[in-house]
């Protein structure tokens, strides 16, 4: 068992470098520029319009929006959720959870999980729950390295050294159960893929892959913090209950410290269905 079911597709990563090298030693014979060979790949055309597509494509967040507010209209109408909003200009944050119980829940919306932005947050004064919501857009990108990036290397580091409480994370987005990455949990034997996916506007998606993080951050009169309960956390219950997940899938993080020398330590721990699915060693922490 690993940190998260699903994992890169090293077929595609394959046909991605393969288009890749085609793209750069090929380029010239496309469109109608109407410039000879050395001339096109001298004039900076093929890298200008590679910039201005990644661009495009890391640059906007309207598709991971455009994903999060179906999700949140869909537990809303299904009366899992009481309502939302989108956070006002200027927030730290993407979206506010009105929860049935009266609780709010504050939601940051985050990209692979395995860069420097993952370790921008802050929690407001206001949220009873604050829950980080990863969307990877990149079919090429490693899941469970990113999953583990986030998670230990740069939240639990974190959390700790600002003493900031993160609730939970999710990390699920419109690539997941497509062609581009394949999701386990609808390949499992004698399952009822119906059963497992929800249509939600234009998309189809499977269950999200859910972590419960500790009520407390750790310190040294209480080195462990033990993950929260799922019903603890009402929205991360809720977004399970709505999206046919399983007992068994949601995953618990546990953080240890220790001091040694002038250094602060961290475990990490990730338990799923009963069983330690990724542990980390007794690692200093250092901001990233």
């Amino acid at each position: 068992m690993t940190v998260i079911p699903c994992a890169r597709d090293d077929r595609l990563r394959a046909i991605i470098e393969s288009f890749a090298e085609t793209l750069r030693t090929e380029a010239h014979l496309l469109g109608e520029h109407g410039l000879e060979e050395k001339d096109f790949y001298n004039s900076g055309v093929l890298r200008g319009a590679v910039e201005k597509l990644r661009g495009e494509y890391v640059g906007t967040t309207r598709a991971k929006r455009e994903f999060t507010r179906h999700i949140l209209n869909f537990l809303e109408d299904g009366r899992l959720i009481a309502g939302w909003d989108p956070s006002k200009g200027g927030a730290r944050h993407d979206f506010q959870v009105r929860l049935n119980s009266g609780r709010l829940a504050v939601i940051v919306l985050k990209g692979c999980l395995d860069g420097n932005n993952t370790n921008i947050f802050e929690r407001p004064t206001d949220a009873d729950e604050f829950v980080i919501w990863s969307l990877c857009l990149s079919p090429g990108a490693d899941p469970r390295h990113n999953a583990w990036s986030g998670i230990h290397t740069r939240l639990s580091a974190e959390m700790i050294l600002k003493h900031q409480r993160v609730d939970g994370l999710i990390v699920w987005d419109m690539v997941c159960g497509t062609i581009g990455r394949p999701c386990p949990k609808l390949e499992r034997l004698h399952t009822d893929l119906s059963e497992r996916t929800t249509p939600v506007g234009p998309f189809k998606t499977p269950p999200p892959c859910v972590y419960v993080f500790p009520s407390s951050i750790p310190y040294a009169a209480q080195p462990l913090a033990r993950a929260q309960p799922l019903e603890a956390v009402e929205f991360l219950a809720a977004l399970h209950a709505g999206f046919a997940g399983w007992p068994e899938e949601v995953n618990y993080v546990d953080f240890e410290i220790a001091a040694a020398g002038e250094e602060l330590h961290r475990r990490t721990t990730i338990r799923r269905g009963g069983q330690v699915v990724s542990a980390s060693d007794m690692t200093p922490i250092r901001r990233v």
